[in-house]
């Protein structure tokens, strides 16, 4: 658009030229190029100088005084500016505007146009949007046109139409991540498979190139089996779904476990619509565990629970089976909704209690391996899938409680003898004892009574020991029958699980089963020998072995045991005996039927003052006989008393009197 210029020589002396005030005249000097109008009537026409290039000033006197003083710009155009640029009339520059802005394309940032190449560089490439002025783009943004040229058609985006520098900022990458979000996210809502290609790996997974953008592949997304090494896929073009887009970030998220899964499906659908109930097929191992093992029947999986490998009990299933090994498995239920497929392997072949051998029958001697122990017996496989009960009462011939996790093992092999047999019902009792004749049945002969024996302790309860004499003979011990002269708490304190002890027989229950045995009584009572030893008021040294607010047990001599009250513990001294200490005891009970001897401690010390006493008392009465005797001999002697004689023995009398009233104060 063209602009006329009109040149005002005199602009720039009429903005800054100085006014010079006279009362006689005054000089004016301007250029403008339309006509001046009159200031005033009474002014004289003013000569028009033209300056060239220098300011010059030129001053005109008046030919006469003038009234009224006229301003230095009353006479200045306006319309034009100081860069002597005249301004047009509204309605002409609406026009030109026009004209000027239809010249060029109206454009946003953000907007994706198409432009041409106009020029190439050896960095940059020139493209005219029609635009006021052309963008550059970088060559690094057109890696994958490796024929561009001038005159090629491309679409960019217009990032700023105008920079800080004023420059039209372009992009085609961001045009192609535009393009290619808006694709991405047509594919996610319609679900359509899409290409990419693998450029890198990252933390977690891959990147993937679909329509020229990075998305993110999950490791966990790759396969529907574990993938491990990440690099082999780098590089490669595959397919994938579109599974998550954010919307913010413009992230997406592609999935080629996806595509797996749904052919997967699509055979799993295929196979479940042919399933029967029954019908055989042909499966791989893929995963084993404790429960089970899962079994890959061609896109569809199956368990196969531990319960249905083997007729036989197994505890693991890895015992039968082995990864990747192929199997005829029997399909036994399945649920179409929640596509679960129930699959046997042991009914492909008959039940064992359905072709069970001939020689398995009631009274059979038959040999098992231990399966199973519980609480009341334990289970013994005769043969695979065919099993019998050896009940805890069928172990032994003997009637003491017996505990089956004690005297069987698991895999341990045992014989016993069939003693029931129901086919129908596939149950079978077992008997380990019945394989020996029944020790009861000859009993007396064998262990009469009053006859002594070894016997070993079986086990120990708060009552008693019970002692086995030999397998399936035994009886037990009362905790009062092991010791005639200690008081045990509980029998443990005599002997212990597993040891020997010397037994006498005392009675047979044969109906019972039981044997009421002995051990004290291997010896004579010692308490008819030590009755005397142990007379009431004898004096023995004994040890406080347990004390308490009772009072204490004694150790005393020949291994007895005393018991003395608390009341009868205090000493001389006012205080009394504790544990561990030895001092002398007195025995003030002794019942030999009860095994009691009661003691104590203070009646010691008490006789003692009272023995001491007694002998004060009897050496007095020794004196006072001594003195009569002499008065007797001293009478006997003097036929008449004199005065004299009788002071003397009245002398005698008095002090006598009162020794004998001093011991008895003492």
């Amino acid at each position: 658009m063209s602009e006329n210029n009109i040149v005002n020589q005199n602009a720039e002396q009429q903005e800054s030229a100085p006014v010079a005030e006279n009362t006689a005249a005054e000089a004016t000097t301007a250029t403008t190029n339309e006509p001046v109008e009159e200031q005033s009537a009474a002014a004289e026409p003013v000569a028009e100088a033209v300056a060239e290039t220098t300011p010059a000033a030129t001053e005109v006197k008046a030919a006469e005084p003038v009234a009224e003083t006229i301003a230095a710009h009353d006479d200045f155009d306006w319309s034009i500016d100081k860069r002597n640029v005249s301004h047009y009339a509204a309605e002409e520059k609406a026009k030109y505007d026009k004209v000027y802005e239809n010249t060029f394309v109206s454009i946003e940032d953000g907007e994706i146009v198409r432009g041409g190449v106009v020029a190439l560089t050896k960095t940059d490439a020139v493209i005219n949007i029609g635009f006021k002025s052309d963008g550059l783009i970088s060559l690094n943004e057109f890696r994958d046109l490796a024929s561009l040229k001038i005159g090629d058609d491309v679409e960019v985006m217009v990032v700023e139409k105008e920079d800080r520098q004023g420059h039209l900022h372009l992009s085609r990458k961001s045009a192609r991540i535009y393009r290619a979000w808006e694709r991405i996210v047509e594919v996610h809502k319609t679900g359509e498979v899409v290409t990419g290609t693998v450029t890198s790996k990252t933390k977690g997974g891959l990147i993937v190139d679909v329509f020229g953008m990075e998305t993110f592949l999950p490791g966990s997304q790759i396969d529907v089996k574990p993938v491990t090494d990440y690099d082999q896929f780098v590089g490669k073009t595959m397919e994938f779904k579109v599974v998550k887009i954010n919307e913010t970030i413009k992230n997406a998220v592609v999935s080629h476990k996806a595509l797996i899964e749904s052919d997967i499906e699509a055979q799993r659908a295929e196979i479940i619509s042919k399933l029967e109930k029954g019908q055989v097929l042909e499966g791989t191992v893929k995963n084993i565990t404790d429960f089970g093992a899962f079994m890959d029947l061609g896109g569809l999986d199956g368990l196969l629970y531990i319960t249905d490998i083997s007729w036989g009990r197994i505890s693991h299933p890895s015992e039968v089976l082995k990864l990747d090994q192929k199997l005829q498995v029997v399909v036994l239920d399945f649920d179409d909704d929640k596509r679960r497929i129930s699959l046997g392997l042991k009914q492909l072949t008959p039940h064992p209690w359905d072709v069970l051998p001939e020689w398995i029958h009631e009274g059979a001697t038959v040999k098992g391996k231990v399966v199973n122990i519980e609480d009341y017996g334990a289970f013994l496989e005769i043969q695979p899938g065919v099993e019998g009960l050896v009940h805890v009462s069928e172990i032994t011939w003997a009637n003491t409680p017996i505990n089956a996790k004690e005297f069987f093992k698991l895999n341990d092999e045992h014989e016993a003898k069939v003693v029931t047999l129901d086919k129908d019902a596939r149950k079978m009792s077992l008997s380990i004892k019945q394989l020996t004749e029944d020790p009861w049945s000859t009993i007396e002969t064998k262990f009469p009574e009053g006859s002594k024996h070894k016997g070993l302790v079986k086990n120990i309860t708060p009552y008693g020991v019970f002692v086995e004499l030999e397998p399936g003979i035994g009886g037990m011990i009362h905790i009062s029958d092991l010791s005639w002269l200690k008081r045990f708490n509980h029998p443990s304190e005599y002997t212990k699980v597993g040891e020997h002890i010397d037994v006498i027989i005392l009675g047979i229950d044969k109906d019972n089963r039981k044997l009421q045995l002995g051990h004290k009584q291997l010896e004579e009572d010692p308490w008819n020998a030590l009755e005397d030893t142990f007379a009431t008021g004898s004096i023995h040294e004994g040890t406080v072995v347990r004390r308490d607010d009772k009072g204490a047990v004694v150790q005393l001599p020949y291994g007895l045991e005393g018991f003395a009250p608390a009341r009868h513990l205090g000493k001389e001294d006012g205080k009394t005996i504790s544990a561990d200490e030895t001092n002398q005891f007195m025995v003030i009970e002794f019942d030999r039927n009860e095994k009691r001897i009661l003691l104590s401690h203070a009646r010691v010390w008490e006789q003692a003052k009272i023995e001491e006493k007694e002998a004060a008392k009897k050496e007095a009465r020794s004196e006072q006989d001594k003195a009569r005797k002499a008065v007797k001999n001293i009478q006997s002697k003097v036929e008449k008393a004199t005065l004299g004689d009788l002071g003397a023995l009245a002398e005698i009398k008095e002090k006598l009197q009162k020794e004998e009233e001093n011991k008895e104060q003492k």
